[in-house]
């Protein structure tokens, strides 16, 4: 009986050590980090090639400060500039809820863009976990 229940005993440390070990929230933290690089570099990738069709100009809105993209009243709703013709839909936040990702009426991405005065577009991540910092500047 004794040797039976040492067996459970170190089976349930080794259970113990390979959860601790995985940690499933750092990895679904760390795809979630990896989905909004992705996201990012496609809306900063539709940015710029809008503005090479467009000789140089941004879709309006954009400006010096760091403002949401979507379709609120404080966003700035870039949407219609780049959908459908720079990306098949508007890429959104991997923890966003809600409905309305899909069209260009009712959206927010959960991401913020902003140029420079130098005419170079920032496209950031501000709710990225791990404490990483997902912004891309072209």
């Amino acid at each position: 009986m004794i040797e039976v229940l040492l067996v459970i005993v170190i089976i349930a440390i080794l259970a113990a050590i390979v959860i601790v070990a995985i940690n499933p929230a750092r990895q679904i933290a760390q795809s979630n980090n990896t989905q909004r690089e992705a996201n990012v570099k496609t809306i900063i990738d539709a940015v710029h090639q809008y503005a090479i069709d467009n000789r140089g100009t941004l879709p309006t809105g954009i400006t010096a400060t760091a403002t949401n993209v979507g379709s609120g009243a404080t966003d700035i709703d870039i949407c219609t500039f780049l959908v459908p013709t720079y990306v098949a839909e508007m890429p959104f936040d991997p923890t966003a809820t809600g409905a309305g990702y899909t069209d260009c009426t009712t959206y927010n991405t959960g991401y913020t863009i902003a140029v420079d005065t130098d005419g170079r577009v920032t496209v950031a991540a501000p709710s990225a976990e791990l404490s990483a910092t997902i912004s891309v500047t072209r």
